[in-house]
């Protein structure tokens, strides 16, 4: 049973040591989509964290961190904008949370990264991976767009390492994404790694952490601004029934939108 709400979590695992918070996505038998769910149970822990942890760590799975939105879910939802734009609200005030909050948000990522699951790790003060990680947009190839991941990706890459990643689609090495600087270290034994940061990173004191990161913010106020575009950006490709199409073509026979029958 989870200690935040007396009901045990079906997406995240949650454990805390010494004010760190050990926030896990847990979803195997999607590859750790993104879906509503998870998205409300994320933000549950985050709510908490503001008050009671100093660093947060955003977790995956050893073979996939996080592998975008869920076709399966979005395939199946009501046809509506009003949908749709609620999902989008959600999820990008979720990863301005782990952006803006009064911790360290810390993302240690292994495995396979794509579309929203490089928003999950772009929204983080410091990000840690495996040497075997391999991140990607592929939004494009549905018709779709990184619309509520571009602001915080252009935040730690650039404009235009964003633009490269969103319309070649193609994976790339955890090497180029540290040349990138949308990793900040990365080695083959990334759990060691992780434990050094969090040995540094142990010793701030939460007070002095939620000073800094609100000093941040109001330095950078770029994620706020961009919130509404983002929405809209996003609201605009899902309520497309074309690329609705794809998705639901996609679930229903794995054939990707230039693969013919």
């Amino acid at each position: 049973m989870d200690l935040l709400t007396g009901v045990a979590f079906r997406t995240v695992e949650v454990r805390f040591e010494n004010e760190i918070c050990f926030l896990r996505i847990n979803r195997p038998e999607a590859e750790n989509r993104i879906s509503s769910l998870l998205v409300e149970e994320c933000t549950r822990v985050v709510e908490f964290c503001e008050l009671h942890a100093k660093v947060l760590v955003l977790e995956g799975l050893p073979d996939f961190f996080c592998t975008g939105a869920d076709f399966q879910e979005i395939s199946s939802a009501p046809q509506g904008e009003g949908y749709q734009r609620s999902h989008a609200e959600a999820l990008y005030d979720l990863w301005l949370s782990i952006a803006r909050g009064s911790f360290v948000s810390v993302a240690h990522v292994r495995g396979r990264v794509n579309a929203g699951g490089v928003g999950f790790v772009a929204a983080c003060d410091v990000v840690l991976c495996e040497e075997k990680t391999v991140f990607s947009l592929s939004e494009l190839l549905f018709g779709l767009m990184p619309a509520c991941v571009m602001p915080f990706l252009i935040r730690r890459t650039g404009f235009s390492r964003a633009n490269y990643l969103t319309l070649m689609t193609q994976p790339v090495t955890a090497r180029q994404a540290l040349d990138w600087q949308l990793v900040d270290a990365c080695e083959e034994n990334s759990a060691n790694l992780l434990r050094r940061h969090l040995l540094r990173l142990r010793y701030l004191p939460k007070t002095g952490v939620a000073r800094y990161k609100k000093y941040l913010g109001e330095l950078d106020d770029t994620l706020v601004a961009s919130r509404e575009k983002a929405i809209e950006g996003n609201r605009e490709v899902f309520s497309d029934q074309e690329n609705l199409a794809k998705i639901a073509r996609y679930v229903r026979t794995g054939q990707f939108p230039w693969e013919e029958d």
